[in-house]
């Protein structure tokens, strides 16, 4: 319940559930209030616009992202974590779940990581949406079978990054780990660095999937559906990092 509840809150505060709210308050406030409403008009849509714009969309990701650093000159980890991005419920075409392509991305990246330090494995990610198989476990199927890359460790009982960092120091601290080479997302990173180490762990990132940009273009102010996602994992993120540090605050 408490994912449940956490994570509609959170859809009401990012793009575009803000700006549906914004909008739905305006209807409201019509007639009693028609300024303040006309105003709430125009505030969503000069928002819609330009969060839906690959320039500022691309700005605000990198504003999260790290300058690019080789994990592979720091052989002092001890271990490879690799956080899951989220899951595919009842693919058809694979007869059931599946991980989805931010998963993907990282179990490539994770995999090549593993090939040139050869450090044990975990996979980090359980099935807050249900589903047959939590994700990490399906994140170990993928790296043995397609990428042929041993998983040692699974922690598969989380819902979200902090207990990601939590389940894996449980699994690792036990098996005498404390420095881990953590694979996620370039954007990510922040919030999941500080969860992990938050919990002990000393941690030696190892992004992927920064965001880049091709030659400046006049589409690069043309609204589109996919820089509207990306300027929704940065809201995520900013929040999901504020989210954490009050409850680690409040000791929860």
């Amino acid at each position: 319940m408490e994912w449940l509840i956490t994570n509609t809150v959170a859809a009401l505060l990012m793009p575009p559930g803000i700006l549906v709210v914004a909008l739905l308050a305006a209807v409201l406030l019509q007639w009693r209030r028609p300024r303040l409403a006309r105003g709430l008009v125009l505030f969503a849509l000069i928002a819609l616009y330009a969060l839906s714009i690959p320039l500022l969309a691309s700005h605000l990701l990198r504003m999260l992202e790290a300058e690019p650093r080789d994990p592979v000159a720091d052989r002092s980890g001890q271990a490879i974590v690799v956080l899951g991005g989220g899951t595919i419920l009842g693919a058809p075409e694979y007869a059931g779940d599946t991980i989805n392509s931010l998963t993907l991305v990282r179990l490539r990246y994770a995999s090549g990581l593993y090939r040139a330090i050869k450090k044990p494995m975990l996979t980090s990610g359980g099935a807050p949406r249900g589903g047959s198989s939590p994700e990490a476990r399906l994140m170990r199927q993928v790296l043995q079978v397609e990428f042929h890359a041993p998983v040692q460790w699974v922690e598969d009982g989380s819902r979200n990054t902090l207990e990601n960092a939590r389940g894996s120091y449980q699994i690792l601290n036990a098996a005498g780990i404390n420095r881990v080479y953590l694979v996620t997302h370039a954007w990510h990173m922040p919030r999941a660095r500080f969860a992990f180490e938050s919990v002990g762990f000393s941690v030696i990132a190892a992004p992927t999937g920064y965001t880049t940009r091709g030659t400046f273009t006049v589409f690069d102010f043309m609204p589109n559906a996919q820089a509207l996602r990306n300027s929704s994992w940065f809201f995520h993120e900013v929040l999901g990092l504020g989210w954490y540090h009050l409850k680690i605050a409040l000791g929860r």
